[in-house]
Parts: C-alpha cells; sequence; structure tokens
C-alpha cells in the first residue's frame, strides 16, 4: 500500500519532471519528444506522458515534422505563446505602468495612469487598480486566460508576503498589494521590488540569457540594482540586497534623501543630474541651455542635457560625463564586491549614448580589481522602457515555468 509520504514524493517529483520539460521546450523548442527524452534523461514513456499533458492544458502544442535521421519524421513541439496572458504592472515614482504579455513576454497591450500627488495608500491602490482593469478588460474581450498578475513597485518590498514596505517617493508604508489585487481580480499576485524584476526579464528575455551572475543597474528618480548570482535573485534577509544607491562614492558629498551625505544617488540619480546642471548655470556657466531656459532652470530635464551634448554644447557634455564617472564609481565597488559576468545598464539617462557610457566603462575599468574588470562586460538593456512591465509579468511566467 502506498503512504502519503510515497504519494508526496511521486506528485513532487512528476511536477519537478513537468517543469524541466517545459522549460526544455521553451528554451530549445520546437523540439521532439526523442530530443527531450535525450536531454533530461527521463524516459521515452514518461516524457510521452507529460507532454500529454501539458498538450491536453493547451500550455504545448505540436507542430509540423521535423527533419529525419532515418524514419519516420519526428513531430516537434513548441511553447503555445498564447494559451494564456499575464498582466505586469511597473510602479515608478510617479506613474503606473501596466502591460498584457503573451507567455514569450512579448507586450500586446499597455495602460498607465499618473499617480496623484502626496497620494494616499487608498488612492495609490485605487490607481493600480485602474491601470489592470483596463488591460483585464481587453484580455476578457479576447477571451484568452489571464494567468496572473505581476507588480515590480519601487522602494521595498516583501514578496513573501507581497507587501511594499516603502515606497519612498510616495512616502507610503506597509501596502498590501497582493491580499488588494487578489481579492479584486480574483488571480495569483506576485509582488517584487522594481528593478529585482527587470533583471529577471533580463534573465529570461534581455542580455542576462543563460547568465548566472550578473547585475541589472538601473538609474532613475533613485539608483537600484538586481543582482543574479549562481542564477538566482539576491533578496537578502531584509530584502535590502541591491540598494547601490545608498552606498557611499564621497563622505562630503550633498545630503541624499535617505539621510546620509555622499551616496552614489545623490550624484548619479537622474534629479541629481539635473540639480547640479541647474546650480551651474544659475552661477553662470555657458551653455546653450541658458537661451533655451531663460532663466528658468528648474525646468531643464535629462533629455535637454542629452540634445545640447549632441549639439556640440560642452556645458551639457561635461554634466553628463560627469554622472558617468559617478555612477562607474559605484558599479566599481558592485564589480569588487560581487565578481558579475555582465552588468546591464536601464533608465533615461543612458538615452545619452557614449555622452555618459565612455567615462562610466573608463571609471569601471580604472577603480576594479584587474580580474573582476577583466571578466565584466558594460551593456545597455535592449528591453528599453518596457523592462519594468516586461519584469513584473516574468514574476508571474517564473511561478508557471519554474514552480518552488
Amino acid at each position: 500500500m502506498e503512504g502519503p509520504l510515497q504519494t508526496g514524493s511521486f506528485r513532487w517529483m512528476k511536477s519537478i519532471n513537468k517543469s524541466t520539460i517545459l522549460n526544455i521546450i521553451r528554451f530549445h523548442g520546437p523540439i521532439s519528444r526523442v530530443e527531450i527524452a535525450k536531454m533530461t534523461k527521463l524516459t521515452p514513456p514518461t516524457v510521452t506522458n507529460i507532454v500529454g499533458e501539458l498538450i491536453e492544458s493547451g500550455i504545448v502544442l505540436e507542430q509540423k515534422r521535423g527533419e529525419s535521421t532515418g524514419g519516420r519524421k519526428p513531430i516537434l513541439l513548441t511553447i503555445n505563446q498564447s494559451a494564456f496572458q499575464v498582466i505586469g504592472v511597473y510602479v515608478s515614482a510617479h506613474r503606473v505602468r501596466g502591460a498584457v504579455c503573451n507567455l514569450n513576454g512579448r507586450v500586446v497591450e499597455e495602460s498607465e495612469r499618473p499617480i496623484p500627488p502626496n497620494p494616499t495608500a487608498e488612492q495609490f491602490l485605487q490607481t493600480v487598480q485602474e491601470v489592470i482593469q483596463r488591460l483585464a478588460t481587453g484580455i476578457q474581450q479576447r477571451q484568452i486566460p489571464l494567468l496572473g498578475i505581476g507588480v515590480g513597485m519601487h522602494g521595498l518590498v516583501d514578496p513573501d508576503q507581497g507587501i511594499s514596505l516603502f515606497a519612498p517617493n510616495l512616502a507610503l508604508s506597509d501596502i498590501p498589494l497582493r491580499a488588494v489585487l487578489e481579492e479584486r481580480f480574483d488571480v495569483p499576485v506576485t509582488v517584487e521590488n522594481d528593478v529585482r524584476a527587470m533583471a529577471l526579464a533580463e534573465s529570461w528575455f534581455g542580455q542576462g540569457r543563460s547568465l548566472a551572475d550578473f547585475i541589472c543597474v538601473h538609474v532613475g528618480s533613485g539608483i537600484g540594482a538586481g543582482i543574479f548570482s549562481a542564477g538566482s535573485l539576491v533578496h537578502g534577509p531584509s530584502f535590502t540586497a541591491g540598494e547601490v544607491g545608498h552606498t557611499m562614492i564621497d563622505a562630503a558629498g550633498p545630503r541624499c534623501s535617505c539621510g546620509n551625505t555622499g551616496c552614489l544617488e545623490a550624484f548619479a540619480s537622474g534629479p541629481a543630474m539635473e540639480r547640479r546642471a541647474q546650480e551651474k548655470l544659475r552661477h553662470g556657466s555657458h551653455s546653450l541651455l541658458r537661451e533655451q531656459l531663460q532663466g528658468e532652470w528648474e525646468k531643464l530635464s535629462g533629455s535637454d542635457l542629452t540634445v545640447a551634448a549632441q549639439a556640440g554644447d560642452d556645458f551639457a557634455q561635461k554634466i553628463l560625463a560627469d554622472t558617468g564617472r559617478y555612477l562607474g564609481i559605484g558599479l566599481a565597488n558592485l564589480v569588487n564586491l560581487l565578481n558579475p559576468r555582465r552588468i546591464i545598464l536601464n533608465g533615461g539617462v543612458f538615452a545619452a549614448g557614449d555622452y555618459v557610457l565612455d567615462s562610466l566603462k573608463k571609471t569601471v575599468h580604472e577603480r576594479s580589481l584587474t580580474l573582476p574588470a577583466a571578466d565584466v562586460t558594460i551593456v545597455v538593456s535592449d528591453l528599453g522602457k518596457r523592462a519594468g512591465t516586461i519584469g513584473a509579468s516574468t514574476l508571474v511566467l517564473k511561478k508557471m515555468f519554474q514552480p518552488q
């Protein structure tokens, strides 16, 4: 007679095998059952049974027959990208962006709303729900099942409980995102820090694919890092791993929003770069921007600096190069500490291209130890502005393809 332990072990092993096969089809499809059996070392009957279940569930499709090495041509298997859709929500400092993605991370539909100034928790949650509702309505009209909702939230997040512990740009704490959204939409909800979600997107669909050790760094209103080590996202016991923006690069530097002085974020975030340029213009620095702004220095934006730099403005070029140098100091610290294979950069400041990147890369290689500096490559994400929503969607996909 089969006992509870044996039954549980069998189910667990079957789940692991199913996940393994599903991921092989995702990575290597179109692929035959025979090839899957060879790659997994599972018996052909086991592969056939599990594949049959996946086909019955609609997740896997049979395609045209492949090339034969003799005998009957094999039927090839692929993921049915339209079997389900997922919603990914990215909460930045001022906006809520949402996207519907299919199972290969392709964006099908998008929506966004501004976050009200100084919102209450209720106002913030209402904005998030409005974005999701619009996207959920579209999914319903397409008659495709909604697999789940992922939320990438800036600030400190407890992914185990699905709670935003502290969102500094909103001055809100202890927001029960998962509980509220699961009650409203009746699907599983996963909540994660926004930059860790971006790192997950890079691991699945971007420049982190096939890499076990890399760091995704996002530069916006703040500076954060999503760290992959030995193939896993690093959280830390207090969920604060990756707060590179609050590492010190100059003890005598300006005061940061966290209360310390000299943080990387106080030098190199988007607002910090803009403030530095505004202050210099206010004190008489020569620039093409003087004529454009006519004394309204507070209207200066990062994109203004990029345009001016491209027009040959020495002032704008120096501001951007200094920003790259500050970022390079912070990234060199990460290289020395963590020895990543790759650093993937994301954020509006990198629209300036080599005006930022040249000094950034130069500083990293000058300030890093020889061996890790030789190993690391530094690239700009090709996911662009969608990295946040694709990352949030990937939180849901991960639970489907890689169940714990």
